[in-house]
């Protein structure tokens, strides 16, 4: 099993909108991905509460079978889709995939 963890910080704006309001709106775009390939599992996206220097905005956990379904869900049109949404609200991100 693979375990693939992503945790974003965002910019203060984009889109138009401030970095709660995206932080949501990525949530709600990343969410409607559970499910879309084969051999994905658990699928988590939340969102800090905490405001920390330290902490990310958002974060995503999500399980695959293996590599390949990970791969799957990496280049599905419904995850590419997502991707520049996503990275002109991010400042940083950071990411761990790793197998258990």
């Amino acid at each position: 099993m693979i375990k693939h963890i992503v945790i974003w910080r965002l910019t203060e704006s984009a889109h138009g909108s401030d970095r709660q309001t995206n932080a949501a709106l990525i949530k709600e775009k990343l969410e409607a991905l559970r499910g879309i390939v084969p051999g994905m599992g658990a699928f988590e996206v939340g969102l800090d509460f905490s405001r920390s220097d330290s902490s990310g905005d958002l974060v995503l956990y999500s399980e695959f079978s293996g590599q390949a379904a990970l791969a799957a869900y990496q280049a599905s049109p419904e995850h590419q889709a997502v991707i520049p949404f996503i990275v002109e609200a991010v400042a940083e991100r950071r990411v761990v995939d790793y197998e258990v």
